[in-house]
């Protein structure tokens, strides 16, 4: 049997644990820059507050209900989730932390078990240990515990907060209930082909002929077919290195300066290598993209990337950087406020065993020198910097909203008198 456990409302129940005035009022957490709501609780779900709602459409909203509106405090989610996980650990070694809120269990060898009583432990544990509530869905296979849990979200009174989906009769009340886009896999552009077949919720994709699915889909789809018919397809993953690494932000205010841009795009560009290094990959195409504010039509909009295909791969900052910079100048406009720039690193491959080049590799001093620079920065902070970093300047996404960093920061420790 398979397990899906899922932290409620994760971003705003980190902030409840060290707030409880928030306990009961709709809260929602804001993304980067204060921008759109991704996360809310349960009350804010109820006034009409969409997920991914941009804040300024919905001010009167939240004005009107009293609306609590927090930033993203990232420091103090990815600290609640290690804690999270590691309670969820020791009920099963069989573990795949599939989000920083979710994570799916493999239970081997407890047929003699009764699985309800000790997915309540478990939840139990973690309330009582991290104050983070949370719903388990219990089922033979990885897509039908993802139903399950959404069973146990639905009714948490009826199931609490667990629902152990293991009869025929179970599955196929649930699978009639949901509809297809609830189904963990089936994406808005599949729904729309299977609507278009007579398909009007799970138990119907279900039904569908499996050579039929075959034939006229791929066999991703006949697998989730077979996975809800509670025929196990997919098992758990283990942690894979990710196929590309990414550092974008939106800016705080608009730049229209080029020498402030490059600044920009060089801090992200370095972010990348030390990402890359840090899982001991390298990279042999880099992708820079520049965007203006489209939401401001009063203004002149401009949005430009460039792939570049390195000459050798590398993770050396002084290489990705360089490139990203030369794109950088190619596509930059004057008289344009730009909103929002990136790096990413693709075509990644492991920094130990790659393809030498016949004409052109990196220079032999970069690796031990990268070492000794993110060595330094990681006991002391970013203190070494490239040559057109502003060394004062720290650049910061908008957070207007913040909570303190109540697990990850000294100074932000809640002391009682």
């Amino acid at each position: 049997m398979f397990a899906l456990i899922d932290c409620n409302n994760f971003y705003v129940s980190c902030e409840r644990v060290f707030n409880p005035s928030l306990n009961g009022r709709p809260v929602i957490v804001l993304s980067n820059n204060d921008g759109c709501a991704i996360s809310r609780s349960d009350e804010a779900k109820k006034l009409g507050i969409p997920m991914g709602a941009p804040i300024f459409k919905y001010k009167s909203l939240i004005d009107k209900h009293k609306i609590v509106v927090l930033s993203s405090n990232y420091p103090l989610y990815a600290d609640m989730s290690h804690r999270v996980m590691n309670i969820i650990s020791g009920f099963t070694p069989d573990m795949e932390i599939y989000s920083i809120d979710e994570a799916f269990l493999k239970f081997r060898g407890y047929e003699n078990y009764d699985l309800f009583t000790l997915a309540s432990l478990m939840r139990n544990k973690i309330l009582k240990w991290t104050g983070i509530p949370t719903s388990v869905g219990i089922a033979p296979t990885k897509s039908l515990a993802k139903l399950a849990n959404k069973v146990a979200r639905k009714f948490p009174v009826q199931t609490n907060d667990v629902y152990l989906l293991d009869s025929d009769n179970k599955r196929l009340k649930s699978l009639t209930y949901f509809k297809l886009n609830d189904i963990w896999g089936i994406g808005k552009r599949l729904t729309r082909r299977l609507e278009c077949i007579g398909c009007k919720n799970a138990l119907d994709f279900v039904n569908l002929p499996e050579q039929w699915v075959k034939s006229n889909f791929s066999v991703v789809e006949l697998k989730i077919q077979q996975e809800l018919k509670g025929i196990s397809n997919l098992n758990l993953e283990s942690i894979k290195l990710k196929k590309s690494i990414a550092t974008t932000r939106s800016f705080d205010k608009p730049v229209s300066d080029l020498d402030k841009l490059k600044e920009r795009v060089s801090t992200f560009s370095l972010s990348c290598a030390e990402k890359l290094r840090r899982q001991n990959s390298i990279s042999n195409v880099i992708i820079v993209f520049i965007r203006s504010n489209f939401f401001r039509k009063d203004l002149k909009q401009h949005s430009c990337s460039r792939v570049i295909t390195l000459p050798y791969p590398t993770n050396s900052s002084f290489v990705l950087n360089n490139y990203a910079l030369k794109a950088v100048e190619e596509m930059f406009q004057s008289n344009v406020s730009y909103k929002k720039a990136g790096v990413i690193v693709t075509s990644l491959s492991p920094s130990d065993n790659y393809q030498l080049g016949i004409f052109e590799n990196e220079d032999y001093r970069h690796k031990p020198l990268m070492k000794i620079i993110d060595h330094i920065n990681s006991k002391y902070g970013d203190k070494i910097k490239l040559a057109n970093q502003d060394l004062t300047k720290k650049w910061k996404m908008k957070q207007e909203f913040l909570s303190p960093s109540y697990t990850t920061r000294l100074s932000d420790i809640i002391r009682i008198r």
